[in-house]
């Protein structure tokens, strides 16, 4: 007697797209053919490289900083000795928020979760002996953005460094922080009008310099899914293009150094799709939509970080496997650049010896397991390329969504955005809780008999806090204080009469101004953001 075959359950990514068991040719032609062009050549699904990293391994840029700008520096170093080929800077949140070190709302945060920055001389000493045509640097700083990048180039310049020829990034994505991460300052429009400050002032003065990375990341993190971490993300580099164009900027002009922060966690090649879709996707809005002529203006620039969300404080062991996973398909999806998690940055600041085990992930993948032998490896593949071309559709499908709230900038402001993503975040959790979602280590295969880990948290520098604090005070009382007025006030009525105020800054940065000083001026002329106080309830 035949027995009945048990039905398949069905299996559905968090993208919504439901998966077969086996795919074929004809999946592949239903979904939207293979895109026949070759790496390096656009829409550039199979990279925006002919060679990919024959010629050269992605950048490896492991994200780091705390307490001042000397221990931050030491850092640095250690990193460079052990292979890092660039900077990614985190900085502590009075920094990010626009405080000065010795401001009563800074109290207990300074250096706490990042380096703490107050004046340009700061700056000189984190990157003093550091090659910075060598290291590329990206500065993961948002509300402050203008503010920061206005001291790393006045920096360089007081270095010798040719302006005009140096390259470096900054996150500089305010619309994500209000969607996401919540450091914003500004509301939104003068805050979005400070992004286009930034284009317009780079596209000019520093042209080979990235005065924006689109963080897809931070979305994903907040609860969006894969694909809407990506269609969400073009639209708010859509409305940065726009600001940017209404100044009357080609879109050669900046286009080509606009860039990308995006996650990786979670299905293997879910995520690889959602790079060689997101790649396609944005080579054509740049491209199709906006008419660039370069095809280089429609390459997708990225960075690609070991999703924090998918670190556990439990079994933290398999946090160095999970960061190992998505260094692998940052590699298989064509990443220009990686910052892998750390497996402790679940709970504390990552100690030398994580971000060493990061690193030798990443050189592991380089120079043994054969990831930089070919491009595209898994390209033709009936599976990945059926699901290419259908989150590509689900990138759409965001993109769509945004523009119908009126916007993504309206959808910032109204709430909606936020309330929609929110709304995931509950549900994904509620999954997580109830074992819907499964978390190795977490609700499945935990070990019921092993205690607790002990953690042993980044321990609050008091002294480290202090001597910044004395190094700001110090600042203040050697620097030309007069020198200082005018610049300010100059950058409050170029902000207040609509005029790019990064010059202003420059100024301001030189004579040595403090970051508290300069945002203090922004917030008399644009004011402070209040959050929506009601959300679309039917959201999500």
């Amino acid at each position: 007697m035949s027995k009945t075959p048990s039905k398949i359950r069905p299996v559905v990514n968090e993208s919504g797209i439901e998966i077969k068991p086996l795919y074929t040719a004809q999946d592949v032609l239903a979904s939207g053919g293979v895109d026949a062009s070759a790496p390096g050549q656009a829409p550039f699904t199979r990279g925006i490289h002919p060679l990919m990293y024959r010629h050269r391994p992605w950048t490896m840029r492991q994200y780091t900083g705390f307490a001042n700008a000397a221990d931050t520096n030491q850092r640095f170093k250690y990193l460079i000795a052990n292979g890092q080929t660039g900077l990614n800077v985190a900085f502590d949140l009075a920094t990010q928020c626009g405080y000065d070190s010795d401001a009563p709302e800074a109290a207990g945060e300074v250096g706490r979760v990042g380096m703490a920055i107050d004046t340009l001389r700061d700056f000189e000493i984190a990157f003093e002996g550091i090659d910075l045509d060598a290291i590329t640097v990206s500065l993961t700083i948002n509300g402050t953005a203008a503010i920061l990048i206005a001291m790393y180039l006045a920096m360089a310049e007081k270095r010798g460094y040719d302006v005009r020829q140096l390259r470096g990034t900054a996150q500089n994505d305010i619309l994500k922080e209000f969607i996401g991460r919540g450091t914003w300052i500004y509301p939104v429009d003068p805050s979005v009008r400070l992004v286009a400050d930034t284009i317009e002032y780079c596209a000019k003065a520093a042209p080979k310099y990235s005065p924006v990375s689109v963080c897809g990341y931070h979305i994903r993190e907040s609860g969006a899914t894969p694909a809407e971490e990506m269609g969400y993300a073009f639209a708010i580099a859509k409305a940065y293009t726009d600001a940017a164009l209404a100044r009357g900027l080609d879109i050669d002009e900046f286009a080509g150094r606009l860039s990308f922060n995006f996650n990786i966690y979670g299905n293997l090649f879910e995520q690889v799709a959602k790079f060689r879709a997101g790649r396609r996707r944005w080579a054509k809005i740049i491209l199709d939509e906006y008419g660039a002529k370069r095809p280089d203006s429609g390459w997708l620039r990225m960075i690609a970080g070991g999703g924090g969300f998918g670190l556990t404080i439990e079994q933290p062991e398999n946090n160095i496997m999970r960061g190992a996973y998505y260094a692998l398909v940052g590699a298989l999806s064509g990443a220009q650049t990686m910052a892998l998690c750390c497996y402790d940055e679940a709970y504390t600041i990552p100690t030398p010896r994580a971000q060493r085990l990061s690193l030798r992930t990443m050189q592991l993948l380089i120079e043994e397991i054969g990831l930089t032998d070919t491009v595209d490896p898994l390209g033709g593949s009936y599976y990945i390329e059926t699901l290419t071309n259908q989150t590509e559709d689900k990138i759409v499908e965001a993109i769509k969504w945004a523009d119908a709230q009126g916007g993504i900038v309206k959808a910032v402001s109204d709430g909606v955005i936020q309330a929609k993503v929110s709304n995931y975040a509950y549900h994904r959790q509620k999954a997580l809780e109830s074992g819907d979602l499964h978390k190795v280590g977490v609700n499945c295969y935990e070990d019921t008999d092993e205690e607790k880990p002990q953690v042993e948290l980044h321990p609050y520098d008091e002294m480290g806090a202090k001597q910044q604090i004395d190094s700001v005070r110090k600042v203040r009382t050697e620097r030309s204080n007069a020198a200082v007025e005018r610049a300010l006030k100059t950058l409050r009525d170029d902000a207040k009469a609509g005029r790019n105020v990064m010059p202003a800054l420059v100024e301001a940065v030189k004579a040595y101004a403090t970051v508290g000083e300069m945002n203090g001026a922004l917030v008399e002329a644009f004011g402070r953001f209040k959050e929506p106080t009601q959300l679309w309830r039917q959201a999500g």
